[in-house]
């Protein structure tokens, strides 16, 4: 593009805004909508930088060598297991939830019929359960995995707990991402010969990845980010899980380690100082989320390509 095509495009979009505006001017409520979107996005922007700046200043200066110690004792007050432990529980729970979330959005999009009173039960269940505080399937794993099935305060239970917290929200995030998918890219691919299972795998599910992993990011935060659940079924035990029965071993994660330390009230730099990494954690969870999500939406492209 030349200098005076850049000029001209960019003439273009003021002149674009300009118009925009003046029929914005014209009819005020659609300007009040439109001032009242703007400014619910400053003002989230706007806490989100606070809350950042505020843990970046407060957490900074406390961060040092004994709280990254190997283990944790009452004087380094060690973070380090409760970060192997969150990214364990992380992992477990996506591998138990996404497969069924996934599974169970395919079925109720591309396969249930969209009219019968059993889906919409099920789609307002599901709907149900994401608004659930997270202290009530906390109480649930309690009961029924740590003294029902007797595991006890554990890994396990804390794990299996939080799958069932997560589930709602990867089975919604799914079924969105799939309705996005357009219906002619399935009538494409049935009119080329291919049946329901190869159109699901080969043509809606890659072109839903973006949208299905941007719910599995937002399950990996719920995970990283839950105390109360966790309490309840993995215990509060500052130490790496180790041996054969590694998964009955009770365990501390980030959120309940930075729970206790601003509970306690004695040491609140650390506490600040675990936020902190808690957020770079999320971040770098998300970013690589993200990155993959790049790469798979690259190579589906490349593959369709080449057929």
């Amino acid at each position: 593009m030349t200098v005076a095509d850049h000029k001209s495009s960019r003439r273009e979009l003021a002149l674009r805004k300009r118009h925009e505006w003046r029929t914005l001017l014209k009819h005020p409520a659609s300007l009040i909508m439109r001032l009242s979107a703007y400014f619910a996005a400053i003002l989230t922007v706007g806490v989100l930088l606070y809350l950042l700046v505020h843990n970046i200043f407060r957490g900074i200066p406390h961060l040092n060598a004994d709280l990254f110690a190997w283990k944790y004792t009452s004087d380094n007050l060690s973070l380090v297991p409760a970060l192997i432990n969150t990214l364990i529980m992380t992992a477990f729970a996506l591998i138990l939830a996404v497969p069924i979330g996934v599974g169970a959005a395919i079925y109720l999009v591309e396969y249930s019929q969209q009219t019968s009173k059993i889906i919409r039960v099920i789609r307002l269940t599901t709907e149900t359960l994401a608004g659930i505080p997270s202290i009530v399937y906390g109480l649930f794993g309690s009961l029924f995995f740590v003294r029902f099935l007797g595991w006890g305060l554990s890994l396990l239970a804390g794990t299996c707990t939080m799958a069932i917290v997560i589930l709602p929200l990867v089975i919604r995030s799914t079924e969105e991402a799939l309705i996005a998918v357009p219906d002619a890219w399935r009538e494409a691919s049935y009119a080329l010969g291919a049946g329901k299972l190869r159109t699901v795998f080969k043509v809606v599910l890659p072109a839903a990845i973006p949208g299905i992993l941007a719910g599995i990011i937002l399950a990996t935060g719920r995970i990283v980010g839950e105390s109360a659940a966790v309490m309840y079924t993995a215990g509060s035990v500052p130490e790496i899980p180790g041996g054969q029965n590694f998964l009955h071993d009770p365990v501390r994660t980030l959120a309940v380690h930075m729970y206790v330390l601003s509970s306690e009230g004695l040491h609140p730099g650390s506490a600040y100082a675990t936020g902190l990494v808690l957020m770079v954690m999320v971040l770098i969870l998300n970013t690589l989320s993200r990155y993959f999500a790049k790469r798979l939406r690259v190579k589906a492209g490349q593959k369709d390509a080449n057929e």
